[in-house]
């Protein structure tokens, strides 16, 4: 159907393990164009923007018949949707109602119960009054398995809740909490004590058998300053950029509070970011954590229908008992600023692009400046203060002519002591985890990923991340632990990509999963990991394989992967 008027009011966002997020990087590829509608590299995506595009493409690729008139687009030839698609977008659709152009009815559910629960296919509750609207929902993720050469089984059980909503169309809600046990594979587990944090999560309590237990909240509000301007502020996570891996701003690092604008308008697409961190600690029970703060800058621009171009900056920063107010500046660059200020900061540089053509391909990439002196780099003598990261990728839909059939492929490379720094403070980490690639620096890895949906219901997705790092004899840094200082590195040029005792990561992972009901998924999955070859930083074996087997359960959750 077209569409005739928008809605306005706050809206809430997608949760970034979503189901939508490559939904819509492939619908977005077989439009054409980039989506005007939001900045597809600044994630979570925001409600309002996603129905948006996917009732724009919903109406530019009707059933009508084009020679009538109806649903006339100059797209209308183009953009062939599957069955399989067309399924993905009523869904996309349906997860949010909210935002229905104005006309379209409340959809009614056939099953719901007492008139009361399950009103709508999507939700357990929804109340959709003129000045109120909230849908809650279970969040639930059962996972059992058998990791070869292990006597006790792995698992996940978390068991939550959210619940999502507006206030008068000034005011959007969201919070969700989940209470957790886990007990992940051997390496994983090597990794938790030697970080002392649960990779994407951050505090935890120790059980028996390498089991953990935690829980997990995410909560903010959201309001409107003008028409373009939209702030956020709250507890939980960003990504930025268009890859598997972000080498920018990841979501492997806990949750945080933040202050976010994000400013929409014309073909520009303006984030400010403002946030508080923990620093790096040692665990030693419950105290108060050490806190630094970070402000980022994106600006991202749809050159052309087809081309995205976006620079970005951030600064990581610790002042006693207080914020460094010089950094609320929404518009300057940061590096004057911790230049004026006596340049005790860590400020970062960064670029990223993306391009979609031919309705089948995409290709993106960043660049992460840490530090660069050009008359170093041109010497090529290997410095070791010419600090950065890059990241190529492309994505290639229906591939070779068969039809929901996705292939993507990804090189990141991060050279030596990049996002580290001369104190534990200004590194580039939150809760002792890297806020960006999950092992740190000093590595080159390539990453493919398989998605296939042969039919509504079905998804198989395999996934192959192969890495090298450089690892750090006794006493030395090579370059690749981001939480050590870098004035105890070996030498001062002569550096070079994975430098120090190589350590080689194989990660392979194929998984089947079936949409039992509405959100509710049966996943089948094996997982291999094997490492070769390097000092034995998590482990006490240089070489270690892990072959992991696992059925699970979920409701309204994404899944827990272990790739890295």
């Amino acid at each position: 159907m077209g569409i005739t008027a928008w809605c306005t009011a706050q809206t809430t966002f997608l949760p970034l393990d979503n189901y939508s997020y490559p939904v819509l990087d492939r619908l977005e590829i077989k439009s054409g164009q980039l989506s005007t509608q939001y900045s597809a590299s600044v994630k979570p995506l925001a409600r309002d923007a996603v129905a948006e595009f996917a009732w724009h493409l919903d109406s530019i690729a009707g059933q009508g018949d084009p020679a009538s008139g109806l649903y006339a687009h100059p797209y209308w030839h183009t953009l062939a949707l599957s069955g399989v698609d067309r399924y993905n977008l009523g869904k996309i659709i349906s997860d949010n109602e909210e935002w229905a152009p104005e006309g379209v009815p409340f959809p009614e559910s056939k099953h719901s119960l007492w008139n009361l629960f399950y009103r709508d296919p999507a939700n357990l509750l929804t109340v959709y009054e003129p000045d109120f609207f909230l849908v809650v929902n279970p969040l639930i993720r059962l996972q059992a398995g058998k990791e070869s050469g292990g006597d006790k089984a792995d698992f996940i059980a978390t068991r939550g809740v959210s619940l999502r909503g507006r206030i008068a169309g000034k005011v959007g809600f969201y919070a969700d909490f989940t209470e957790n046990q886990e007990r992940p594979p051997l390496f994983v587990q090597r990794r938790i004590a030697q970080q002392h944090a649960v990779p994407g999560i951050g505090y935890y309590k120790t059980l028996k058998n390498g089991e953990v237990d935690y829980l997990n909240a995410t909560g903010y509000v959201t309001f409107g300053v003008t028409k373009y301007i939209d702030v956020q502020f709250g507890y939980g996570n960003n990504f930025i950029g268009d890859g598997y891996r972000s080498l920018l701003l990841s979501d492997y690092a806990p949750n945080y509070l933040f202050l976010k604008l994000n400013t929409h308008v014309w073909k520009l697409n303006y984030t400010n970011i403002f946030a508080e961190l923990t620093s790096q600690f040692d665990r030693r029970g419950d105290y108060l954590r050490p806190k630094k703060y970070m402000a980022l800058h994106d600006l991202s621009m749809h050159v052309t229908p087809w081309l995205d171009l976006g620079i970005f900056e951030n600064v990581i920063f610790s002042r006693a008992n207080h914020f460094e107010f010089q950094y609320l500046n929404p518009i300057i660059f940061y590096r004057t600023i911790e230049q004026a200020v006596g340049s005790p900061d860590n400020a970062n540089l960064g670029l990223h692009a993306k391009t979609v053509f031919l309705h089948h391909f995409s290709l993106y990439g960043q660049f992460f400046l840490d530090e660069l002196k050009v008359k170093e780099f041109l010497g090529g003598n290997g410095w070791w203060g010419n600090k950065w990261a890059l990241q190529l990728g492309g994505r290639y839909v229906d591939a070779f002519g068969v039809d929901n059939l996705d292939l993507q492929g990804e090189m990141n490379i991060i050279r030596p002591y990049t996002y580290s720094h001369n104190d534990s403070v200004s590194n580039y980490s939150h809760y002792n985890e890297p806020l960006a690639h999950p092992q740190g620096a000093n590595l080159i890895e390539m990453a493919g990923v398989v998605r296939y949906q042969p039919i509504k219901k079905l998804l198989l997705e395999g996934r192959v991340i192969a890495s090298q790092q450089g690892r750090d004899f006794p006493l030395s840094d090579w370059g690749g632990d981001i939480f050590k200082n870098y004035n105890d590195r070996v030498q001062d040029y002569g550096n070079q990509l994975v430098q120090g005792l190589h350590d080689n990561v194989v990660n392979v992972a194929l998984t089947a999963t079936y949409e039992i009901k509405h959100n509710l998924y049966a996943d089948l999955s094996y997982l291999k990991r094997g490492t070769s070859g390097g000092y034995p930083r998590y482990y006490d074996l240089a070489n270690e394989e892990t072959n992991l087997f696992s059925i699970g359960l979920r409701w309204n959750m994404g899944r827990r992967d272990y790739d890295y």
